[in-house]
């Protein structure tokens, strides 16, 4: 899938941007575009038409800091977008694809994660949003039918942009899946500004705009958005309905990875993660029996052995 230019992202909000928006007056006459025309974007970001032609064909060059902090004012950028606009600007015209080492959690974060127990679920994401570690209550809130095991393995470590939209009972899940689509894409939009030389992201925007005709329509817009606080309204196959906020805490240590915490947004849904760490518990006693009892037999059986050894001497 081809990169997202500099101009390409410039053209797409150009478009956006009504006259009213910025105060020009019109005067009724007819307009071929339905956004700023190019001159006009010049004028208001002081710069020369023809300086911002070779903008938006990718032909003029590293754009200063000033300069795009102005035309992020014209188009009325957030900061979000704002990032993305100068994350573009400093990307070679031709990046070179580089396939980096599969990404690991640092121990401290893991020890974070360890000390939220069961309490409060939780997820490490990495950089393209694969699950690096989660602790029980994180898996059986949003991946219960996944192996949980699984991120333990890069090979099999869950991807929660390919769960989102290729998935279907990842998707089953989530009953505000629209909104949660909306921010996953412009969120994975802003990350790819940021490395513009990962292979691996690129495959995997790649893979999801062939195979999700939801991705691509998301992509086509261009939107672009931080993604550190929501509410995720679940349709849970074990619990029922639970409405959650996420809550990212990002990384010293690992700028790339993102803890992910978990917490009710009503007391009926504080009852529903206590009744999944209910469960949890449950099932972890078993286990341990379970274990035990195996291990009891084992030791039978080895005592047998050697009374038969002893006997047949």
């Amino acid at each position: 899938m081809e990169l997202e230019s500099l101009g390409t992202y410039l053209k797409t909000h150009r478009g956006r941007v009504t006259p009213a928006d910025v105060g020009l007056r019109t005067y009724g006459t007819a307009r071929r575009v339905p956004g700023l025309r190019r001159e006009e974007l010049a004028q208001l970001a002081g710069v020369s038409v023809g300086y911002y032609t070779r903008l938006e064909q990718d032909q003029a060059g590293t754009a200063s800091q000033q300069v795009l902090d102005a035309l992020a004012r014209v188009l009325r950028l957030d900061p979000a977008e704002t990032v993305h606009l100068h994350n573009l600007a400093r990307r070679p015209a031709v990046p070179r694809l580089v396939r980096p080492r599969p990404e690991k959690p640092h121990p401290r974060v893991l020890a974070l994660l360890a000390s939220l127990a069961e309490s409060s679920p939780a997820v490490v994401l990495g950089r393209r949003g694969d699950v690096l570690a989660w602790n029980r209550a994180g898996h059986a809130l949003v991946a219960e039918h996944v192996d949980f095991d699984a991120p333990g393995d890069p090979a099999r470590r869950p991807s929660v942009p390919r769960m989102f939209f290729l998935d279907p009972l990842a998707r089953d899940l989530y009953r505000n899946w629209d909104e949660l689509a909306r921010t996953h894409v412009a969120y994975l939009r802003l990350t790819a500004g940021r490395y513009p030389t990962d292979a691996r992201l690129a495959e995997l925007i790649g893979e999801l705009a062939m195979r999700s005709g939801d991705f691509a329509a998301l992509w086509s817009r261009g939107e672009v958005a931080d993604c550190t606080v929501g509410a995720m309204r679940l349709r849970h196959p074990t619990v029922g309905d639970a409405d959650v906020d996420y809550q990212v805490w990002l990384q010293p240590d690992s700028p790339d990875h993102r803890l992910e915490v978990y917490t009710p947004r009503n007391e009926s849904s504080a009852d529903a993660l206590r009744l999944l760490s209910g469960q949890i518990a449950a099932g972890q006693a078993v286990a341990g029996q379970s274990a035990a009892g195996q291990n009891a037999a084992g030791q039978a059986t080895a005592g047998q052995d050697v009374v038969g050894q002893s006997a047949a001497g």
